[in-house]
């Protein structure tokens, strides 16, 4: 560093708990893309998952817990193929709905890799089957772009914007979008004339 700056932190060397502050300082002013003093970087946190070759974020609030995928699913007879059946987890009835099917891409969650993510909120909990899960992604509010980005598993409709950083687009998944679709509960085959469906 030269400078001002170079010369702060210098007289700062023996003032160790000074010289992080200072340095937290700078870092805030850096994430922030602001020169002032005291910014504060707002962070968005999600969790980071892969549908295919496409990676999204789903809000961390959203979701109540990742689980491997359960061993043992109960078919639901008459549903739609989407509709991977029941899990026991915890003595609770987990409905489990793979994710890429019901977006019309191919049966999904297959793998060894494969996760699920309980959502979090409305009336009956569910569990998306997810091809892989990549952990806490974090960003700036700064980086979020209302612009919905298109995707080859052609899911828009459930999409709340995207973050961008280091040329890497994530299209943030709002799964309370997909649990608020009518598509979402007529997890139902279809019935011949007269049936009833339940």
């Amino acid at each position: 560093m030269s400078g001002g700056n170079g010369k702060a932190l210098r007289e700062l060397r023996d003032h160790p708990f000074e010289l992080l502050k200072e340095l937290e300082r700078r870092s805030q002013v850096a994430l922030a893309g602001s020169a002032g003093e005291g910014v504060q970087a707002t962070e968005w946190v999600g969790i980071g998952f892969r549908l295919g070759a496409e990676q999204f974020i789903v809000p961390r609030d959203e979701v109540r817990e990742v689980l491997m995928v359960p061993g043992s699913i109960t078919r639901v007879p008459g549903a739609k193929a989407w509709l991977k059946g029941l899990a026991n987890v915890r003595g609770h009835l987990l409905p489990l709905v793979d994710l890429r099917a019901f977006l019309g891409a191919g049966a999904g969650g297959t793998g060894r890799s494969a996760r699920v993510l309980v959502i979090n909120g409305g009336e009956y909990p569910a569990g998306i089957l997810v091809d892989e899960v990549s952990g806490f992604r974090r960003f700036l509010e700064s980086e979020h772009s209302q612009a919905t980005p298109e995707t080859m598993i052609r899911c828009e409709q459930y999409l709340a914007g995207s973050f961008e950083r280091d040329g890497d687009l994530w299209p943030v998944f709002s799964a309370q979008r997909l649990v608020g679709a009518d598509e979402f509960f007529a997890a139902a085959s279809e019935q011949p004339a007269g049936s009833v469906a339940l």
